[in-house]
Formats: structure tokens, sequence, C-alpha cells
């Protein structure tokens, strides 16, 4: 099963049921469109979800490079003066 599968699975248990409208006026979602609304909301949160594993790295790559650096006895600030 993949993750999209799973994040689907989830949201079919979390929502049995999609009704739009507004006021007194409220629709059920045939299950065509249902099937694609629990889709696209799959989508966006594992979009979500690689947006913050992407941060999370990058955070992560970050704290590495100025622990090396540290560890030399230099900062970031040393590394513009060098040009690099």
């Amino acid at each position: 099963m993949t993750r999209k599968d799973e994040v689907i699975a989830a949201l079919k248990v979390e929502y049995p049921e999609i009704r739009i409208g507004g006021g007194d006026v409220y629709e059920t979602l045939s299950p065509a469109d249902y099937d694609k609304a629990i889709s696209d909301w799959a989508d966006v949160q594992l979009e979500k979800e690689a947006q913050e594993a992407a941060q999370l790295a990058a955070k992560e790559a970050r704290e590495a490079a100025q622990a090396k650096l540290a560890a030399l006895g230099l900062t970031t600030d040393d590394l513009k003066a060098l040009g690099l």
C-alpha cells in the first residue's frame, strides 16, 4: 500500500461522507466526487508533509554545516570573508 493509499484510507474513516452547501441546503457528494475530493485532500496533506520534511532536512543540514565549521574554529562570517 502506498503512502497516498494510507492517507486516503484514514481520510475516509474520518470523513465517511462529505456534504457541501450552505444555509439550510446541503448536498452529499456523489461517490465519484467524494473519491475525487478525498484524493485531492490526500495530495494536499502529502505535499504539506513533503514541504515540512524538506524544511527539516534543510535545517538539519545547516546545523551540521555550522557544527563542522565550529569544530574547525570557523563561522559562516569567516567563510564569507574568504569569499566562500
